[in-house]
């Protein structure tokens, strides 16, 4: 099931699955000590694939609306759901709901220099050279808005 909320509409129980998994990925597996929860959680979406048998979070990427664009992050797919394609599922459900919820706006990210294929194939582009975010490789990347 996929589900989708601002963070004022999270029970206590959600916002702690989804922290402590953020910081299980972006900070223990990939050994990088940052701030991982940070000031933008208190004003973006949060998209969640869900278990529909037992509710348990699977997937997981938060949007942020911005004046002239919107971005997305924190994306992952839990250690134990990976290699299942919830990935593709997980941006595809971002995707829509940005188009949704903020037509006409670009999509703009930092990528994780090794992931620009995969966000490539939703036709993303690639607009900087790469450099180092928190010690991991990173670049810009930019979803024009679709014009119907």
């Amino acid at each position: 099931m996929i589900d989708v909320k601002p963070t004022n509409e999270l029970t206590p129980q959600e916002l702690v699955t989804i922290f402590k998994e953020r910081t299980r990925v972006f900070v223990v597996e990939q050994t990088c000590y940052y701030q991982e929860v940070d000031d933008e959680d208190y004003q973006c979406f949060h998209v969640r694939i869900l278990n529909d048998q037992t509710n348990e979070l699977m997937a997981y990427a938060r949007i942020m609306p911005k004046k002239d664009y919107v971005t997305f992050g924190r994306v992952l797919v839990v250690e134990r759901f990976r290699k299942q394609g919830l990935g593709n599922q997980l941006l595809k459900a971002v995707l829509d709901y940005i188009s949704t919820h903020f037509p006409g706006l670009d999509v703009e990210i930092e990528a994780q220099a090794y992931l620009t294929k995969f966000y490539g194939s939703f036709g993303f582009k690639q607009t900087s050279e790469i450099y180092l975010l928190d010690n991991i490789p990173h670049c810009q990347m930019k979803l024009a808005a679709s014009v119907d």
